[in-house]
């Protein structure tokens, strides 16, 4: 996948396109998801020009791995949702199959609310 510059977490980071932050640091983005799918949905991106996980741990450097996770985390705490608490689920597709969207490395920080299993277990596919 080749980064598009265009994408739309591009154009937020280059505040073209306006959002609520949540948390942002010399590295980090954190910002309400426009279409939540839980009480609590941000979206948690790297400042830098990365499409997506594989490509990130492949060409970011050791200090923005450090701040991306460390943001994760902090934001979690921030809202409440930390582990201390109820927890949370974070989730990045990674490419077509697992259904990315928009060629920039995010993940989505959800929670707030019960959100059950991510995949059914193996003997439910019948």
């Amino acid at each position: 996948m080749v980064y598009d510059r265009n994408n739309i977490f591009a154009k937020i980071l280059r505040e073209e396109i306006p959002c609520k932050k949540y948390y942002e640091n010399d590295f980090v983005l954190a910002f309400e998801d426009v279409y939540p799918q839980r009480k609590i949905h941000i979206l948690v991106i790297p400042k830098g020009e990365y499409t997506d996980l594989d490509d990130f741990h492949r060409k970011a450097s050791d200090i923005e791995i450090i701040e991306f996770f460390k943001a994760i985390t902090h934001v979690a705490e921030l809202l409440k949702v930390s582990a201390q608490f109820d927890g949370y689920r974070v989730i990045s597709n990674v490419g077509s199959n697992a259904g990315q969207e928009v060629p920039h490395l995010h993940f989505h920080l959800v929670g707030g609310e019960k959100i059950g299993r991510m995949l059914p277990k193996r003997n439910d596919y019948g």
